[in-house]
Formats: structure tokens, C-alpha cells, sequence
């Protein structure tokens, strides 16, 4: 008689506004499933001690917020890392932790995957995230029915390096996308054009987009409900800086653009949407 093999223990670590959604995508899959967050959690999978999550588990799927975050609960699971688990970091973070992460899984023979997504809110409910998956093609196949139970896209690309570069730099064109909206709008209103207005002749120009369609009416109504907060697009800024730095090129579009944002984060907003970038225009 044909018995399934068991679908492997999944640690999800990181229970924000995309992790918990996904934990819930994961589960429902019928992956055990373990959770960790910094902060307590009330589900019943949660366990408040990353190490026996680690350790319980064949896949630990990383969803935390920030190269900080994302180094201190590695290095506190890395002693319990060995051949028969796999890494899997949906973080985005900077060149410099990617390289640190591939180093360390591969000394521990830790199979390891890059694998940063596009979606926010929405499609992370909808489980239709986008990964950019950098790593070894075997290892992309195994995990593709694992995967899929997130996402709707599995884009390989050339490397896990790569898939931090496509990853941060996509969000650069999103960032100074919602930077020119609020500049439009605040122009537009200052000469007595309404948002709808604007917004209706941005949808037949070459310039309309997804984005824009989801941004431009909560900008023009104030509804900063976070689908990807402000905080999280200023320290990808940061890490989209550093890249260009390190290819010793000037890219001062996303540096204005990160300089706005700050300004927005020292007032407090960092937990809202980053479309709040259009208070620089309504709120002096």
C-alpha cells in the first residue's frame, strides 16, 4: 500500500501583517506548523522560544522585518542549523546579510534559499505573493509545493544575491512611483484640480500602473490603513542606497525620495502606509 511521505515541520518566524497570513496560508496547507514573534502571540501554534521552534522544525520560513531582526534571531537559531534543515529568508534585507546568510548556511551544509516577495496585505491574504527565489534549482524544486502554498508566482533568478538586488530595486521604482503621485496631486490641488480628476487622466496615460490604482484614492481621501508601512519602505531605501553605493553610482531620485520618508518616520508615522508620503504637501 502507497503511503504519502509527511509533509515537513515549517517554523514561520515573524508574525506581521504578511507572516501571520502566510503562517495561516502554511497551515492550512497542511504543513505542521510552528510560529514565533518577538511579541506574544495568541495562536495556537505559537511557541515563545525561537530555538525549540528551530528545532522542531525541517523548514524555518523567515518573514521578519529588517536586517536586525533577521541577524539576531539567526544567530540564536544557528547552533541548532544543520544538513537536514533548510533556511528559508523571505526578509528583504541588504548585500551584505545575504552574503552573511548564504556563508553561514553553507558552512553548516544548511540548505538555504533567498526568496523576497512582492505583495502586500491584500495578496499575502489572498496567498498570492510573488517570490524572487535565488538558490540552488534543485533545491527551488523541492520547495515549490511548499511555496505555492503563499504565493502565485515562483520567479527563479540567478542567485540569492540577485534576488535581494530585484527585490530592492522594484521597490525603488514603488517608492518614487507614490514620491511623484504625491507631488502630482499636491500640484493639481493647489490649482483647484481635484484628486479624481488627476486620477482620471493618469488611467489612459502610459504612466497609469497597479499602484497607482491601489495609492491614489486612499492618498486623496487620508486613508493610510498600512498595506506596506513607512517604516519598512525607508529601510529598503536605506539598503537600495547602499547597492548603488556600492556600484559607486548617484541615484539621487530614491535618495530624496528616503530623505522624505525620514522626515515622515520622525513625526511618528512610521507604522502607516508609506502613501502617507503626501503629508509633506498637506500637513506643514
Amino acid at each position: 500500500m502507497n503511503q504519502s511521505k509527511p509533509l515537513p515541520t515549517v517554523a514561520i518566524f515573524g508574525l506581521g501583517i504578511i507572516g501571520s497570513q502566510a503562517a495561516d496560508h502554511i497551515a492550512e496547507g497542511g504543513y505542521p506548523s510552528i510560529t514565533w514573534s518577538r511579541n506574544t502571540r495568541d495562536r495556537s501554534d505559537y511557541e515563545p522560544d525561537p530555538k525549540v521552534a528551530a528545532d522542531k522544525a525541517d523548514i524555518i520560513a523567515c518573514y521578519l522585518k529588517d536586517v536586525e531582526a533577521v541577524k539576531e534571531i539567526f544567530d540564536v537559531i544557528k547552533p541548532l542549523l544543520s544538513p537536514a534543515k533548510t533556511f528559508i529568508n523571505h526578509a528583504t534585507v541588504d548585500y551584505e546579510t545575504t552574503e552573511y546568510l548564504v556563508a553561514e548556511c553553507a558552512q553548516m551544509g544548511c540548505a538555504f534559499l533567498n526568496a523576497p516577495f512582492t505583495g502586500s496585505k491584500v495578496a499575502a491574504g489572498n496567498a498570492s505573493l510573488v517570490y524572487y527565489a535565488g538558490g540552488d534549482r534543485e533545491l527551488i524544486e523541492r520547495l515549490q509545493p511548499f511555496l505555492e502554498t503563499t504565493s502565485a508566482q515562483i520567479m527563479r533568478v540567478p542567485s540569492p544575491l540577485a534576488a535581494t538586488i530585484l527585490k530592492l530595486t522594484t521597490n525603488l521604482i514603488t517608492a518614487s512611483t507614490v514620491q511623484a503621485l504625491a507631488e502630482g496631486l499636491s500640484i493639481n490641488a493647489a490649482h483647484g484640480i481635484p484628486a479624481e480628476t488627476y486620477l482620471s487622466a493618469i488611467e489612459p496615460n502610459a504612466c497609469a500602473s497597479t499602484l497607482i490604482q491601489m495609492k491614489g484614492p486612499s492618498m486623496a481621501t487620508g486613508d493610510y490603513n498600512p498595506h506596506f508601512s513607512l517604516s519598512n519602505m525607508l529601510k529598503d531605501a536605506r539598503y537600495m542606497l547602499d547597492l548603488a553605493q556600492r556600484a559607486e553610482l548617484k541615484t539621487p531620485g530614491i535618495a530624496n525620495t528616503a530623505d522624505q520618508m525620514q522626515k515622515r518616520n520622525d513625526l511618528g508615522e512610521g507604522e502607516s502606509d508609506f502613501s502617507i508620503l503626501y503629508r509633506q504637501f498637506i500637513h506643514k
